[in-house]
């Protein structure tokens, strides 16, 4: 199975910022379970400086403002970041810089936690993870953050009529879309692979970010998990569809006849299409740097 994400895919990211208005309306939030575990962990207290990378329209921006902290974010995506800006208008705590994470320049051992959710695998993996050591503080925490897709026997059926309209459509596409696991073999696939931050993330997403080296910038993983199933519509579906990275990839041909497939499985089930996801934090805690 190809991975996601390589070097010859990492431009599809720059689409996010061709839908920015989309992309904000239909996009979640984070839980605030997570959130909360991940500053307790970094043992954050108000008024403490963070990192965001990739802070897209601010949604993780306005709940770590939410909790006192002093965010610098940055989005490489103009539109993006000027909707993150009037959405954290009036905070006062947040510094938005309207850069890559790669070109960013930014003060060294200075941030307590580097905070990432839904962007990671569009970043350079041979800058981002010596990078945000860098920029830590000696113990500080990396936190990432994303919602996967879960397998489980309540939407299962629902969850395989969804991707054989994929493989139908875009075989190329669905030949690459990431496995879903059960909970309990998320838990245990981390746990398999705890001493290195970047073989998580890359096992987790089916993304082409291993580098062996990371086990000895970050010290052991942990994850805590929140699973959730989602109801949709086929309008709801399409809108949330059309802000993934995979859309851009798809002919115009493709996205009409996949959009379809939506709709007859919508009408074949007479109910809201359903399907589990699972949000996931991982954090892993910087290694001394000599």
């Amino acid at each position: 199975m190809p991975k996601m994400t390589s070097a010859s895919t990492r431009h599809f990211g720059k689409v996010f910022d061709q839908i920015a208005t989309e992309y904000d309306r239909y996009r979640p939030g984070y839980p605030d379970t997570l959130i909360d575990y991940a500053c307790e962990i970094a043992g954050l207290k108000d008024g403490d400086t963070v990192l965001e990378l990739g802070c897209g329209s601010g949604q993780l921006t306005r709940s770590l403002v939410a909790r006192g902290l002093h965010v610098t974010a940055l989005e490489p995506g103009r539109q993006l970041i000027a909707l993150a800006e009037k959405n954290a208008k009036e905070s006062g705590l947040v510094d938005f810089v309207n850069a890559k994470f790669e070109d960013a320049v930014l003060l060294k051992g200075s941030y307590k936690a580097v905070f990432c959710a839904s962007a990671f695998h569009w970043i350079d993996p041979d800058v981002s993870w010596q990078k945000v050591a860098e920029l830590l503080t000696p113990g500080g925490t990396l936190a990432l953050m994303q919602y996967f897709g879960l397998r489980e026997e309540r939407t299962s059926n629902d969850v395989d009529l969804l991707l054989s309209a994929l493989k139908k459509v875009a075989p190329e596409i669905a030949a690459g879309w990431p496995h879903y696991y059960e909970l309990d073999e998320i838990i245990e696939g981390v746990k398999l692979r705890q001493d290195n931050i970047s073989d998580v993330w890359a096992w987790l997403g089916n993304y082409d970010l291993t580098r062996s080296y990371v086990s000895e910038l970050y010290g052991a993983v942990e994850i805590a998990a929140v699973p959730n199933v989602n109801e949709k519509t086929a309008d709801e579906l399409i809108a949330l569809f059309r802000t993934i990275s995979m859309y851009s990839r798809l002919s115009d041909q493709q996205r009409n006849d996949l959009e379809n497939e939506y709709k007859e499985i919508y009408k074949k089930l007479g109910r809201p299409i359903r399907s589990s996801t699972v949000t996931i934090l991982i954090t892993a805690k910087r290694r001394d740097i000599h």
